[in-house]
């Protein structure tokens, strides 16, 4: 016959250590998230483009943190922001900054047009990046098939007319791209092309007028404590492959 004691003294022991057990797991997972949330904010820009291709590996790895995600973080954003970067990127679906970086809430300051174009609304923002929001790395990023810069090119080959709004767009680009071969074989003009729009975006932003007028902009251009990079996402592969 089982003795009542002992079995109450078994199950007690039990359960004890199950809340211990429950509370070492709650106190790890807690711990996992802490040593996350407390990853060191990039004093220089230098830093920030090291976090960013961190994060891009994490990304191609199939290994994201999915950091800064939950509400509890976000509840720390109401009142301010802090990012440690400026994306000024393509519109295109298939290239979120924040996903393709690994990044959370509040990290990215975001700027995205069709075809990553400089017009006087990305000036104004990149101003407001870098003069209230103190970010101290910009990141002109194009991507692999891009719709914008195709639609141009095919433009150029005199293949293709666009309505009104998208010629536009076209105008904006075509600068960039006047200098390619256009009887290169469609893929490997696609791909020089693509690179080559990232390239004019980047001159256009240091050689902008409204960019030069601007004094705490152009001293943190000169001074490099601001630095322009430039950059184009791989679709087949999520690499993101910085530009010298």
């Amino acid at each position: 016959m089982t003795c009542p004691l002992i079995t109450r003294r078994h199950w007690l022991f039990g359960a004890c250590c199950a809340g211990l057990g429950i509370a070492s797991s709650v106190a790890a997972e807690t711990i996992g998230l802490d040593a996350i949330d407390t990853e060191p904010f990039p004093s220089n820009a230098n830093e920030a483009l090291v976090r960013l291709k961190n994060g891009n590996q994490r990304f191609r790895d199939d290994k994201p943190r999915h950091n800064h995600e939950k509400a509890s973080w976000r509840s720390h954003l109401v009142e301010t922001q802090n990012p440690f970067a400026t994306i000024v990127g393509c519109s295109d679906s298939r290239v979120p900054p924040e996903l393709i970086f690994d990044e959370g809430f509040g990290e990215l300051f975001t700027i995205r047009l069709a075809g990553n174009i400089i017009a006087e609304d990305v000036i104004g923002s990149l101003e407001y990046a870098v003069s209230h929001l103190h970010t101290r790395l910009i990141v002109v990023l194009g991507h692999e098939g891009c719709g914008a810069v195709s639609a141009t090119l095919e433009q150029m080959l005199d293949k293709a007319k666009e309505p009104e709004h998208i010629e536009s767009l076209i105008k904006s680009i075509q600068p960039g791209l006047k200098t390619l071969d256009l009887k290169l074989s469609w893929d490997v003009l696609l791909h020089t092309a693509v690179e080559a729009n990232v390239r004019w975006s980047m001159r256009q932003l240091r050689a902008h007028p409204e960019l030069r007028a601007l004094p705490e902009v152009k001293r943190a251009l000169l001074e490099k404590r601001v630095i322009l990079v430039g950059a184009v996402y791989e679709l087949n592969t999520g690499r993101v492959r910085f530009l010298d």
